[in-house]
């Protein structure tokens, strides 16, 4: 057997981390030993295993230098030789003699300190906090407006009949959502391909901005809802973009929090949308609730004027072949060179591959039927159904009226409406520790029988004769714990795993699962099925069983990821 000396200077092998030998990859096609239009599409996740393992050190400095050269870094060179190393095997970054003490800290410092990161990417993080926030905003602030301008532009009876009222302020209410889905959401791509994060981002706040002011002016119903409609074309491409804007420019290390953040943030303005519902309450002469939808503008016009502060997503860069620009802005977010000049390399030769898989494919076509993307996708999709369809919205949109209803009075009823957004924020907040630990579908599946629970709760406390005082009691507490159980589980979760689900090529992913959706439905559901039963016999009936075998191979590895 070879020594380790032997080892390192074989001529065609390279050792990992672990002590082992790679076979030497003779052709290298983008940074990448393997040509990807050859590559099967049932397993294309298996190209992004880190495309750089197993190159020879001498292979790896020529593709660095070609790549130098064709992008204009060539005085960078020897700064990408050592990032290209640096990624090319993580964990024995430790061990390269060709960085130097303080390089060698930073990179240490990465694991130890996390959050230990520049000043440009916390306000580039602080800009997408306060986009989230305007979503939440935009979206309650209507609720404790609503009562005050029906009454105002008489969408009431006589007037209407009951049915009308009942659809005019529907049709009000949901504007922005029917905009966002007829037309909103379609433009973020585009959008996104001609102006980039920061032009998407700022276009859809000052959407937000105009909106804003137009709902505080409107003059009757028909132009409130037209200003609301409005609203909804900048909602979709702003609720899509922001995350993967954060994604695309944070470390690996922190980037799993950042994008669930999107939510906590989102139930922050939530929050703020309720506060602004009480703190304008008793401004007369027809001003409460224009103040409520108009104190919305404040938000998206700091965002307007801080987001061309922050540096363009490089991974966008890369994409448009202006990869120096993507340097730059690295370096802005990483604490050092070389640590910018590996995420800019790693990027770019996943971007090549990207390029080279998507060339000739019908991507549409293999969205459903290559099996791991289809079952990603139904995943992906009941959860973000169930977000929206577990009865959250109804509560943004109508606690106030549901609370009057219950026996509160207005103002009682503003505050209890503030009270709800209060617990969405507060109990987002676990969710942050606790996603990466307890687990996805763990926190599903522990709050969705609550949800349920709590939903009944509330409804059957409305049989409750209206003169007893413990019907405001029963509906406030239903509402109350419905947030607490919401927050932590449905709230985050859902763009997370939606975000992690898909492999590179259907854009968007953190994290590969190929393993997880490879297995069929069928099989999955069985596993699943048995396990129950054994964990009803074990933790139940105290029964002394054989631990069930992992389901998924490397299944501890999967648990470290």
């Amino acid at each position: 057997m070879a020594s380790d000396s032997e080892k390192k200077s074989s001529p065609g092998s390279s050792l990992d981390g672990n002590g082992v030998d790679h076979i030497e990859k003779k052709h290298s096609v983008g940074g990448y030993a393997v040509d990807p239009e050859k590559v099967d599409s049932s397993n294309l996740n298996a190209m992004f295993d880190n495309p750089l393992a197993g190159i020879p050190r001498d292979q790896l400095f020529e593709d660095v230098n070609q790549f130098c050269q064709k992008h204009g870094l060539t005085e960078h060179y020897d700064t990408f030789c050592k990032g290209a190393l640096v990624a090319q095997n993580p964990n024995a970054a430790q061990q390269l003699d060709i960085l130097t003490d303080e390089e060698k800290r930073h990179l240490a410092r990465e694991k130890t300190h996390k959050w230990s990161q520049t000043w440009d990417l916390y306000w580039l993080v602080i800009m997408c906090s306060l986009c989230a926030a305007v979503q939440g905003m935009d979206e309650t602030v209507n609720n404790g407006a609503q009562y005050f301008y029906l009454k105002r532009f008489n969408v009431q009876e006589p007037r209407f009949s009951k049915n009308m009222v009942d659809n005019i302020t529907g049709l009000v209410v949901g504007a922005p959502y029917l905009a966002c889905a007829v037309l909103g959401c379609w433009l973020t791509e585009p959008l996104n391909r001609a102006f980039g994060r920061r032009g998407t981002i700022f276009i859809s706040c000052f959407i937000a901005a105009v909106a804003s002011i137009w709902e505080g002016v409107a003059n009757s119903w028909v132009n409130l809802f037209l200003s609301r409609f409005f609203l909804g074309l900048g909602i979709g491409s702003k609720s899509t973009t922001t995350p993967v804007y954060s994604a695309e420019c944070t470390p690996a290390p922190i980037r799993g929090a950042l994008v669930m953040m999107w939510q906590m943030w989102t139930a922050f303005g939530i929050m703020l949308g309720n506060i602004m519902g009480v703190a304008f309450l008793h401004v007369g002469n027809d001003l409460n609730w224009r103040l409520m939808l108009g104190s919305t503008v404040v938000l998206p016009i700091i965002v307007c004027a801080q987001v061309y502060y922050c540096p363009e997503s490089p991974r966008w860069l890369i994409k448009k072949n202006r990869v120096s620009k993507a340097y730059e802005a690295f370096l802005r977010l990483r604490p050092s060179e070389v640590q910018a000049a590996r995420d800019l390399y790693y990027a770019y030769v996943n971007v090549e591959i990207e390029r080279r898989i998507s060339h000739g494919r019908n991507l549409l076509v293999e969205f459903f039927t290559v099996g791991r993307n289809r079952r990603a996708a139904v995943a992906s999709w009941i959860v973000m159904f169930m977000q929206q369809f577990c009865g959250v919205n109804v509560i943004a949109y109508y606690s106030t009226t549901i609370f009057l209803d219950s026996g509160f009075s207005q103002s009682s009823a503003l505050l209890a409406s503030m009270g709800t957004g209060i617990l969405n924020w507060v109990f987002a907040l676990p969710a942050f520790f606790t996603i990466d630990t307890f687990g996805r579908r763990n926190l599903l599946l522990f709050t969705y029988p609550f949800l349920a629970i709590f939903l009944f709760w509330t409804g059957f406390s409305f049989w409750i004769d209206k003169q007893r005082p413990d019907r405001v009691a029963m509906v406030t507490t239903g509402m109350y714990l419905f947030e607490v159980f919401y927050s932590p589980g449905s709230g985050p979760v859902p763009f997370t795993y939606s975000a992690e689900a898909f492999p590179l090529h259907i854009p968007l992913t953190l994290e590969e699962l190929d393993q997880v959706f490879n297995v069929p439905t069928w099989k999955h559901a069985s596993y699943m099925t048995k396990h129950m039963i054994w964990t009803f016999k074990t933790k139940v009936l105290r029964q002394r069983l054989e631990p069930m075998p992992p389901f998924y191979r490397g299944a501890d590895k999967l648990n470290e990821a």
